[in-house]
């Protein structure tokens, strides 16, 4: 990983320069411009934006690194590896997308259940100034702006071992911050794509979290293993059931098509779980401080000085809506 992150921190260019070259191509400029205005933006959401994103680095291929996920056999929990500064996190990341195989192969003939995700941006948690690239530019403009906010938020406040909490922040600071930009940006064909993105996502989410959850319940259940594993493949054909229900739905939409390809396990529920399970407590928390966002980081920093389980306790509490 060292030396990935070297050979990124290398590429970057200030954002400057490359306007200022005349080798610049012009869709390249007109993507780098809005750059500044979702920095400033991203300061009115409370983020620490400092030189960040100041910087532009081309990187070949269509990620910056992929991270293997894997989880024992009947538990829906990530194996954690340990990392200096960011603590446990439940996935080992890779630059080099041929180790990333190697190591998901050599986890499956252990017996995991194992998924590879392509990872387009990260953050450095401040460590480094991190740039702006390629991978993510070219999104359309709320998904770009919103990786933005996802990743700076990191910056803003991380709890190392905890990665539950911290893409969970992560996301409703994502939401909210693009929800604003929308509010002020969007023309009315942009708020429509997003509308109707946001409503994909959320049908997405309700299937396969409501999947983990039969899961969870079923392997706290006293049934024998052999029932365990029958009732495990009824309830990941369900899974694909309904995402072709929803898929039509959606009127063909196929966006969804490679999550679902391949082998379904319990290694990918358990990285949506990740990114998910705590966002509706930390939007319930925003609209408690109606929708202050400096009292929003505030409250949230007082969630981190609590012990892990304190603290899930509470965003328990938040999120069910209890006082």
């Amino acid at each position: 990983m060292a030396r990935g992150q070297w050979a990124l921190l290398c590429a970057r260019q200030p954002i400057a320069d490359v306007l200022a070259s005349p080798e610049t191509s012009a869709e390249l400029r007109a993507r780098l411009v809005r750059v500044e205005k979702v920095r400033a933006f991203a300061a009115e959401l409370g983020l620490r934006v400092g030189d960040n994103y100041s910087a532009y680095a081309a990187w070949p291929g269509d990620r910056v690194v992929t991270t293997v996920v894997a989880t024992e056999p009947g538990r829906l929990e990530p194996l954690a590896t340990w990392f200096p500064i960011v603590g446990r996190v439940p996935y080992r990341g890779f630059f080099d997308g041929e180790s990333a195989a190697r190591e998901a192969s050599r986890l499956r003939r252990q017996g995991l259940g194992v998924c590879e995700v392509p990872v387009r941006a990260y953050s450095t948690l401040g460590w480094f100034d991190d740039p702006i690239l390629n991978t993510i530019l070219f999104d359309a403009e709320y998904r770009f702006a919103g990786t933005l906010f996802h990743e700076l938020a990191h910056e803003r406040l991380f709890i190392a071992g905890d990665s539950s909490f911290n893409e969970s922040f992560a996301v409703a600071v994502e939401r909210e911050g693009v929800r604003r930009w929308l509010a002020r940006n969007a023309t009315p064909a942009m708020q429509k794509a997003y509308d109707r993105e946001r409503g994909r996502r959320e049908d997405f989410l309700a299937l396969v979290l409501a999947t983990r959850g039969d899961l969870e319940a079923l392997y706290a259940s006293s049934t024998d293993d052999a029932e365990k594993r029958r009732e495990k493949a009824r309830l990941f054909d369900a899974l694909h059931a309904g995402h072709a229900a929803l898929k039509a739905s959606w009127g063909g939409y196929a966006g969804y098509d490679g999550w679902f390809a391949g082998d379904l396990n319990n290694a990918r529920l358990a990285l949506v779980a990740t990114y998910n399970v705590y966002v509706p407590a930390f939007e319930r928390l925003l609209a408690e401080q109606e929708g202050d966002m400096a009292k929003f980081h505030e409250a949230v920093q007082g969630l981190s000085r609590l012990p892990k389980k304190e603290r899930d306790a509470e965003l328990e509490r938040v999120a069910a809506g209890q006082s």
